[in-house]
């Protein structure tokens, strides 16, 4: 297996347990997965498009974040509210995560594994972990582990059962 071959399973696979989780959140994206608040559906979703764009787009690519103008609400540092108004609806998330993938894919499609190993455009001290198109894709396939667990205790907090067991 050719390590483009790799990272496309592990993006895919990733897409199909989380986003799984995140549409069945349709009707019920503000809920936090806590008591003490968190990372509701709406925002881990819309956070995951924006830095998968800033990463593969942005870093990898040298190119601009086609969602930049989602920085605020959805960037690093931006902090989950619980007001809908702030965000835009949660099925236009959905759909431009579905878009921000299919570039990523079609961008991967293009590489061979040694392009794997060419520099990135971030500054120097984000270099340690971004400073190569491999990282930029790992950091993608790490990330969405990482926030699909908070959608999985959304759906718990708002009282459905796992999906798989």
């Amino acid at each position: 297996m050719k390590t483009t071959d790799f990272i496309r399973a592990s993006l895919e696979m990733s897409k199909g347990w989380i986003m799984g989780l995140a549409a069945d959140m349709k009707d019920a994206p503000l809920v936090q997965p806590t008591p003490h608040g968190g990372n509701h559906p709406m925002w881990a979703v819309g956070h995951l498009t924006y830095s998968e764009a800033n990463l593969i787009h942005k870093y990898a690519r040298g190119g601009e974040n086609p969602l930049a103008h989602w920085k605020e609400i959805f960037g690093e540092g931006a902090q989950p509210v619980t007001d809908a108004g702030v965000y835009p609806k949660y099925e236009e998330v959905l759909a431009e995560f579905e878009k921000i993938r299919a570039a990523t894919l079609d961008y991967l499609g293009s590489l061979s594994d040694e392009d794997l190993d060419k520099p990135t455009s971030v500054p120097e001290e984000m270099r340690a972990y971004f400073g190569t198109v491999a990282q930029c894709f790992a950091t993608t396939i790490i990330h969405f582990g990482f926030h699909g667990g908070q959608i999985a205790d959304a759906r718990r907090a708002a009282g459905r059962e796992p999906l798989m067991a």
